[in-house]
């Protein structure tokens, strides 16, 4: 049996979204910058997928940027509004678990003389609101917080962070990566007083390489890919049209079936850590019920390092991460793991299970048998 549990790292395609993306490739791929015929039609495509995604956030479709994913759709927002903005403070404010497309631009941002404050977070993986509120002032120009942590499914109370943030300091611009929420949570940016919303298509069954920004209209902000101007001059270079339409279908199905497919995540979820804690000398990270992240279960295994772990269940065709597949290849501790607590000996023996819809109970029960019948044997030949 093989069982695919890497979904936060990426998802396979949607059969529609592939479809429609070869029909575009193969027949109408036109450049929309072109004034003819094929250009019009590749024009036409890129505007309704637009309108798409503005529509599933409930938000007008001119506020909607098309990128090439979360990482620049997470340096457009801290960068490019640091830039615009300034003359009005040089101050922003994040999380120390944020996904590093948003830490490694403040500490850009810190070299070129802006201050950052970084939010620590409880054994939860949750900020306080109150430390929130204190950390906001006059100068304070952005607040970045994640919706979902990509290693450990913690949840951030986003529309109590954006009230208190607008009731504190209105001219703060409120950024939310929400790479693992959409899709996942039903997001409405002006309802929830988010200025800046980041995503990317190959986390909810769309295609790699593309993802998109929604920008509040009120929003200033300064491009950082210069050269045509297309996107009204905000990012230019030719729109990947089969990308954007990918992208745009994928969001349409993803919601299509929102609330069942919820629940069966969640019992997987559920049916997972119940077996997963039944073997001895294992944790997981974070909240598990509704209040995490419906497809996220983070586990530590004690005298077993991550990677030989990984590679153990993938013999058994059992797919899954070490941690964040951002930080796959690199030997760094999880600075998730550090900021919420985590006991140094679990630190390199953690893995990541991340779900989706199509995946099945047989899957779930297969996975903690083989979990039962290696980890013995695997302590017993390993030394740390």
């Amino acid at each position: 049996m093989e069982c695919y549990f890497d979904n936060s790292a990426t998802t396979r395609v949607y059969p529609e979204v592939a479809e429609l993306m070869m029909k575009i490739m193969l027949e109408d791929y036109g450049n929309p910058s072109s004034m003819h015929l094929k250009g019009m039609d590749a024009e036409v495509y890129v505007r309704h997928a637009r309108e798409a995604i503005a529509k599933s956030l409930k938000v007008d479709d001119r506020c909607i940027l098309f990128t090439s994913g979360g990482t620049e759709s997470d340096n457009m927002a801290l960068i490019g509004c640091a830039s615009a903005n300034k003359r009005a403070g040089m101050h922003i404010i994040t999380t120390r678990i944020e996904h590093p497309a948003v830490l490694d631009s403040c500490k850009y941002l810190e070299s070129q003389g802006f201050e950052i404050t970084y939010l620590d977070v409880d054994t939860n993986g949750q900020i306080s609101l109150e430390k929130l509120e204190q950390a906001i002032r006059p100068d304070t120009i952005i607040v970045s917080i994640m919706y979902t942590n990509n290693e450990i499914g913690s949840v951030q109370p986003i529309e109590e962070a954006g009230k208190i943030i607008k009731a504190k300091n209105p001219g703060t611009l409120f950024h939310v990566d929400a790479v693992q929420g959409f899709g996942k949570y039903r997001i409405y940016p002006k309802k929830m007083n988010i200025d800046l919303l980041s995503v990317s298509g190959h986390k909810i069954h769309g295609p790699k390489g593309v993802g998109f920004l929604y920008i509040g209209e009120k929003v200033k902000i300064h491009p950082i890919i210069h050269g045509g101007g297309q996107q009204k001059n905000l990012r230019s270079g030719t729109e990947n049209v089969p990308g954007i339409v990918g992208i745009a279908k994928a969001t349409e199905l993803i919601y299509q079936d929102f609330d069942s497919d919820l629940d069966h995540m969640y019992a997987l979820k559920e049916r997972l850590i119940k077996g997963l804690l039944e073997i001895e000398d294992v944790k997981i990270n974070g909240l598990t019920g509704r209040d995490s992240a419906p497809h996220i279960i983070s586990l530590s295994v004690g005298s077993i390092r991550s990677e030989v772990l990984l590679h153990a269940l993938e013999d058994k065709g059992i797919y899954v991460s070490a941690g964040s597949a951002c930080a796959s290849n690199k030997p760094a501790i999880s600075e998730t793991l550090k900021a919420i607590g985590v006991e140094k000996r679990f630190l390199d023996s953690t893995i990541r299970f991340s779900l989706c819809p199509s995946n099945t109970e047989e899957e779930i029960d297969y996975c903690i048998e083989v979990l039962k019948s290696i980890l013995p044997m695997l302590r017993k030949f390993t030394r740390h």
